[in-house]
């Protein structure tokens, strides 16, 4: 049984709704309103699925009213009821469920409801459905929801700011975020009531994307409504896995060598690396040079252990990850010439000078030595 609220300031207009929608089956009317204040306030203990608001409302629109509604009732679906046609793209913009003309036809009211009881049946199955619900959350490389039944999936979200926004209350989960720092992150050009309506319609699309995946993530409104909090339940974050089980390998040896190899491989790229969100910069780098020091001592072990071709697989894959990083392309230098590859040697070294070339720097005095002792050395063998 689905529980609406009526939003409505003319009386006979929320008496005809009332009784179109008492003979309709499976919803019912948990409170009528003509003051938006008293919805909202009541709106917290009652947590109806449903509210069908009047754009037109005494103190403030229905717009923002739904603003409101959906603070203290994140999950609240949405209908907006109007007589006025031109109001549709606003309320669509609010990604509102339905809107309804003035005058109420049963007919059409009827479509709304069996829309948003099949909906709730859908998400209902999806919760209880436990192979299908999301059990980690992706943030190496790309954002991607994983699903216990092993599927993997992107959502598909409203906008491109819809899916920032929610990637940065995850990062910061467990945490108060304000409002008025996201205002000034996300839309610093906009006035500040114009701002705050896009940032309450974002947070409606997050909470509307994450409702239907079946996960029990929740935004909160936190301190008399001054931020957010996201409540990440019991989600895994790839990220968070990754580095915990780096940080229980004891160091290096013989006995664990293959589960560092496992850690490393586990590392499929930087921390939302496809998004390249500026305010990640931080945590990216910190990742990063995590998953670099760690795949340079396995190749060092290797190497001191005389499993060359192990040692030259680990620090390839860090030249091709990293291009830039200088560290990779000495130590292959020294194996390739353990393996008498001339070409490659030489290759390396090019690299390394193109890349230094690029920052107006020469390698260095004792690479540049090596090189020249390595080159009569191997001259000679001729």
């Amino acid at each position: 049984m689905l529980k609406a609220i009526i939003l409505e300031d003319e009386p006979l207009a929320a008496l005809q709704m009332n009784r179109m929608l008492e003979e309709i089956p499976g919803i019912e009317v948990a409170g009528s309103y003509s003051d938006p204040e008293e919805a909202i306030a009541q709106a917290e203990g009652l947590q109806p699925d449903i509210a069908f608001l009047d754009i037109h409302l005494p103190g403030k629109s229905g717009i923002q009213a739904a603003e409101l509604l959906q603070e203290v009732c994140p999950e609240l679906d949405i209908v907006f009821v109007t007589a006025y046609d031109k109001y549709a793209v606003q309320a669509f913009d609010l990604n509102a469920v339905d809107y309804l003309m003035k005058p109420l036809r049963k007919e059409r009211l009827l479509k709304t409801v069996r829309r948003l009881t099949d909906n709730a049946r859908i998400l209902r199955s999806n919760r209880a459905d436990d192979s299908s619900r999301p059990m980690r959350i992706r943030l190496l490389q790309t954002i991607q929801f994983e699903r216990r039944n092993g599927t993997v999936e992107r959502l598909k979200w409203r906008t491109a700011k819809a899916q920032e926004l929610f990637a940065y209350l995850l990062h910061h989960r467990g945490q108060l975020i304000r409002k008025s720092d996201l205002l000034e992150m996300f839309w610093p050009d906009l006035e500040a009531k114009k701002a705050a309506a896009h940032l309450y319609t974002t947070i409606y699309h997050i909470r509307q994307a994450l409702k239907h995946t079946g996960t029990d993530i929740g935004i909160r409104s936190m301190n008399l409504k001054e931020g957010y909090m996201l409540d990440a339940g019991d989600i895994r974050i790839d990220s968070e896995e990754w580095e915990r089980d780096l940080s229980r390998l004891e160091a290096v040896h013989t006995g664990n060598a293959a589960e560092h190899r496992k850690i490393l491989d586990l590392y499929p790229g930087d921390f939302m690396a496809d998004c390249d969100y500026l305010w990640a910069e931080n945590e990216r780098q910190r990742l990063r040079i995590l998953w670099i020091e760690h795949a340079r001592k396995l190749g060092e072990f290797y190497a001191g252990h005389g499993e060359v071709n192990k040692a030259v697989m680990v620090y390839s894959r860090m030249q091709e990850k990293y291009p830039h990083f200088e560290g990779s392309y000495f130590p292959l230098m020294k194996l390739y010439a353990s393996l008498r590859d001339r070409k490659a040697v030489e290759e390396q070294f090019e690299r390394l000078g193109a890349l230094l070339k690029e920052m107006d720097v020469l390698p260095e005095g004792s690479v540049q030595r090596w090189m020249e002792e390595w080159r009569e050395g191997a001259a000679s063998v001729l």
